[in-house]
């Protein structure tokens, strides 16, 4: 992982969180594929990509816990990059 960003979430919210390559990728190259991953506990809802940019709907999680929110990507020039985000779990 390259990256490592940390949000706060209450486990009653549904909310989107973006894992955005813009300035990673090269002039040309696009997602050809991705796949998002997360701790048990925490419910990836559904996902998305539009040009450099997956989105990925989070809902649920415990109060207290911490989890870990992962998107690995394939580009159209055969490069390889994964990202994580920490998503604690507050109540608000």
């Amino acid at each position: 992982d390259i990256m490592i960003s940390i949000f706060k979430k209450d486990p009653d919210a549904v909310l989107d969180f973006l894992f955005d390559w813009s300035q990673w990728l090269l002039f040309n190259e696009t997602i050809s594929s991705y796949t998002v991953t997360s701790d048990s506990g925490l419910t990836v809802d559904s996902t998305s990509q539009s040009n450099s940019v997956v989105a990925v709907w989070l809902s649920g999680g415990t109060v207290g816990k911490t989890y870990e929110l992962k998107c690995k990507i394939l580009t159209s020039m055969s490069r390889t990059d994964k990202r994580t985000m920490t998503i604690e779990m507050v109540s608000r």
